[in-house]
């Protein structure tokens, strides 16, 4: 039984299709990118986000935070901006499956980064999961590098790891928040500077989207919406140790939701190259659960 009284089996399910929603998400914005470009995928999906996330805040009659906790929501909030448009337009070049094989090394980045910015020590098995991780990441790249692919794959490939990166900090910055802040204020402040730092380029970027585009970037709004509060649910009743291997189904979604959508396939490299990386963070997990999180408490 876990804390809460339930058994384990009932969240672990639930925080399951909270990873299915968000694969979902991340489908369809691999798709609106495609159509509509990163920048104004990314633009109107937050905006629908934002309006969803404000009516919640208000209604839920949120105290507005203290300057200091205002500044912390400011920050990850630019950080968050940066972390999706990379990685959005990462996957327009590169195929669903291996773009969330590639994102899992972020939780092992943020051992190193916890390091550094939490004060806290570098175990052996850190060491060992890093490594692992390391060795996985190298070999998806080498086997996406080596086959006949897009001249533009190195490049999508790059910009997805340096959002894995800052995904990474975003983990350190998720836990200083959770510590002064519920995910209803959260969300609203999050995405209202994620909104304010793509409206600056909104002048020389933003293009209306058609009536066509609409249903797809408000789903897209929904879903993450959805998979918020499902994993928030599931984290909240049973421990981080029981649902850190539910991450790594992301990884299955992504494969069958490329494969129906974009007709992509999955190689043997990139299977191999994704059980490295997820032993290396389930390494890591046995000595510091905290580490892993979820990407989709970062934004509706």
């Amino acid at each position: 039984m876990s804390n809460s009284g339930i058994p384990p089996a009932i969240p672990f399910s639930v925080a399951t299709l909270g990873i299915a929603t968000f694969a979902s998400m991340d489908a369809l914005m691999k798709g609106l990118a495609i159509e509509m470009g990163t920048y104004n995928a990314m633009l109107w999906r937050t905006l629908v986000a934002l309006i969803i996330a404000t009516a919640l805040f208000f209604w839920k009659r949120q105290h507005w935070p203290k300057s200091h906790i205002i500044q912390l929501h400011i920050w990850r909030g630019v950080v968050t901006s940066l972390m999706a448009y990379l990685f959005f337009w990462g996957l327009v070049y590169v195929p669903l499956a291996e773009a969330i094989g590639l994102s899992f090394i972020a939780p092992l980045i943020a051992l190193y980064l916890a390091v550094v910015l939490l004060n806290e020590k570098m175990s052996n098995k850190a060491v060992l999961a890093s490594l692992l991780g390391l060795a996985g990441a190298g070999v998806i790249i080498g086997g996406k590098l080596g086959g006949d692919y897009s001249a533009d794959i190195g490049k999508g490939m790059a910009a997805i790891l340096v959002s894995a990166v800052l995904y990474a900090y975003n983990l350190i910055l998720q836990r200083q928040q959770a510590l002064v802040a519920r995910p209803i204020e959260i969300a609203f402040f999050q995405n209202s500077t994620v909104v304010a730092v793509y409206l600056l380029f909104a002048p020389f970027w933003a293009v209306i989207p058609s009536s066509a585009m609409i249903p797809a970037l408000v789903g897209a709004a929904i879903l993450g919406i959805i998979s918020l509060l499902l994993l928030s649910w599931a984290y909240a009743r049973a421990e981080a140790t029981i649902l850190i291997p539910v991450e790594y189904t992301a990884f299955i979604w992504a494969a069958l939701l490329g494969w129906l959508i974009f007709a992509e396939t999955i190689t043997a490299v990139t299977l191999l190259g994704t059980g490295l990386i997820v032993i290396g963070c389930l390494v890591a997990a046995r000595q510091q659960p905290e580490h892993i999180d979820h990407v989709e408490t970062t934004a509706l």
